[in-house]
């Protein structure tokens, strides 16, 4: 099917954003450039995330607004949360504006400062904020505690990060018993029988504790976490090696978000301030978003991979 024969955006792929030819085509064969095949996305906004600078010149010079929004996100917001200076500059150029307050009184000007391209869209006019001293701070954080996760490879874990507890009160907390060498040896020879699920592991990290599990989903159960978070926050994950990342977030034995997927998608108008500078710092590092959430500051990986003891839990439900 040819470009004239497909006036729309229906069979676009996600490289198909780079491709100014086929864009063009689609435009002047009567594809709108204000709407595309789904509410949740613009063609423009699409280009801006994921396309080319040329792409997305040509389309913001035909759509009705360039400071358009779509689901409280400007083209320029996306280019910029999503890492693509390229687009930003073109969007800039063709009148968007990087300083209009939006998420939480972030604008893409202000967020920009906190990425790889810190000088996007200087000079930096007056009245408007800069970083905040912490917001600086989780910046050069962020950039820390990536690095100092670097070495997981595997996934099929689980982990529950817990501000302000010990390992030993988070034991406590969860009834979980000793288990002796031998018998922690077996389980290691099959983690994957059912049993191995209620063992798992304990470790002590600056800011609070981290529960995990090597090799399966435990850690971050709901009576887990539920548990774990009484007075406090934790933010869980399991890494599952079919579907990805699956996140979730408790506070004081309430749980805030499910089936999150952390260290990835956009943030949402209802995102506070500090989870939007979270969730662009920690785009693609799961790991490290769950132990920057809870406020947690390992200086490795050790926690998932070589947790400091082994204890069983008793039996019970943990879905409920």
């Amino acid at each position: 099917m040819t470009a004239k024969e497909t006036a729309g955006w229906s069979d676009f792929r996600w490289d198909s954003w780079k491709d100014l030819a086929l864009v063009r085509a689609r435009l002047d064969a009567g594809a709108d450039p204000n709407e595309g095949d789904y509410a949740f996305e613009r063609p423009l906004h699409a280009a801006a995330e994921r396309g080319s600078p040329e792409v997305v010149a040509e389309l913001a010079s035909r759509v009705d607004d360039v400071e358009a929004e779509c689901e409280g996100r400007t083209a320029l917001w996306d280019a910029v949360f999503n890492d693509r200076p390229e687009n930003a500059r073109a969007l800039a150029a063709a009148g968007a504006d990087p300083w209009r307050p939006m998420m939480a009184g972030w604008s893409p000007g202000r967020l920009s400062l906190a990425g790889p391209t810190p000088g996007l869209f200087f000079p930096f006019p007056p009245g408007h904020a800069g970083l905040t001293e912490a917001e600086t701070a989780a910046v050069t954080e962020a950039e820390r505690l990536i690095g100092a996760l670097d070495g997981i490879v595997n996934d099929g874990f689980s982990l529950a990060c817990v501000h302000g507890i010990s390992a030993a009160e988070a034991a406590q907390r969860l009834a979980a018993t000793p288990v002796d060498e031998e018998e922690l040896e077996e389980i290691m020879e099959d983690p994957f029988e059912e049993k191995a699920l209620r063992f798992i592991g304990f470790t002590d990290v600056p800011g609070g504790c981290v529960v995990s599990q090597e090799w399966g989903y435990m850690a971050s159960a709901p009576v887990v976490m539920q548990v774990l978070s009484a007075g406090t926050v934790a933010y869980g994950m399991y890494a599952n090696p079919k579907s990805g990342n699956q996140g979730c977030v408790f506070r004081d034995g309430e749980v805030v978000d499910w089936d999150t997927h952390p260290g990835g998608g956009d943030a949402s108008g209802d995102d506070p301030a500090e989870e939007i500078l979270l969730k662009y710092l920690y785009q693609g590092h799961a790991e490290a978003y769950c132990f920057a959430g809870a406020g947690l500051r390992p200086t490795n990986a050790r926690a998932i991979t070589d947790p400091d003891t082994h204890l069983r839990l008793p039996e019970r439900d943990y879905w409920r």
